[in-house]
């Protein structure tokens, strides 16, 4: 009698033993598997995508004028991109215009640029920049070499309206030139001399006619020489 119970008692727990294996694979197996509803994690090198036309940042490669035109200025100079600058020759009126301009900003921002009169004695740069709607330029040492403004503060250009400024500016120097634009203000600084400070709520603001064609965002000269690179759009 006591050999056939040691042999049931034996297959009972052989066969325990064998429900409990399968159940520890089952549950093991659950486990491993994904869910076909689970998303999957990004690499942790995953950046967020960036359009390749976003002008934001630095807008000039420093070796071409891609992105850019050269603005169709009646008698213009050479313009070029060498050696990280672009180098504008002396021509009637000389410039370029950003055709690259998706995701433009056109309020909260800033442009930045490093500009120097090469050769000749009126403006060197005159950055043309959007003002939500409207758009506006600071001419830097015009009308003779030293005028400092914007153009146009109630269709007054920057040569007789209150941003008006006189400076020096040596040939063959470096200047660093910020405009920045900002709801009811447009504030501007050359090297660390801030130049600009000018409500613009109460104002029309406006453009010559000659630096139309450097809308939206453009650099223009007259009758001068001129370097300019590192230039930057940043939004604020």
């Amino acid at each position: 009698m006591m050999i056939p119970m040691i042999r049931h008692g034996a297959t009972g727990a052989f066969a325990l033993a064998a429900l409990l294996v399968a159940a520890g694979c089952s549950r093991t197996m659950k486990e491993a598997a994904p869910s076909v509803n689970a998303t999957p994690p990004a690499p942790a090198s995953a950046k967020p995508a960036v359009s390749p036309t976003l002008p934001v940042g630095v807008i000039f490669d420093g070796k071409t004028l891609a992105g850019w035109e050269i603005t169709d200025f009646a008698g213009h100079g050479t313009v070029i991109a060498t050696n990280g600058e672009i180098r504008v020759g002396l021509g009637h009126m000389t410039g370029i215009t950003l055709t690259n301009t998706n995701d433009l900003p056109r309020m909260n921002y800033e442009v930045s640029l490093e500009a120097m009169r090469v050769d000749g004695s009126d403006f060197f740069c005159a950055v043309t920049f959007p003002v939500g709607k409207d758009h506006c330029s600071l001419i830097i040492g015009g009308w003779g070499g030293g005028v400092v403004g914007l153009s146009n503060i109630n269709s007054e250009d920057a040569s007789q309206n209150e941003t008006t400024k006189y400076m020096n500016f040596a040939n063959n120097k470096w200047f660093r030139v910020r405009v920045r634009v900002v709801p009811g203000k447009i504030l501007a600084w050359i090297d660390d001399d801030q130049v600009v400070d000018v409500d613009t709520a109460e104002k029309v603001i406006g453009l010559r006619i000659e630096t139309e064609s450097c809308t939206p965002l453009g650099f223009a000269t007259w009758n001068t020489a001129a370097a300019w690179r590192n230039i930057q759009v940043k939004k604020l």
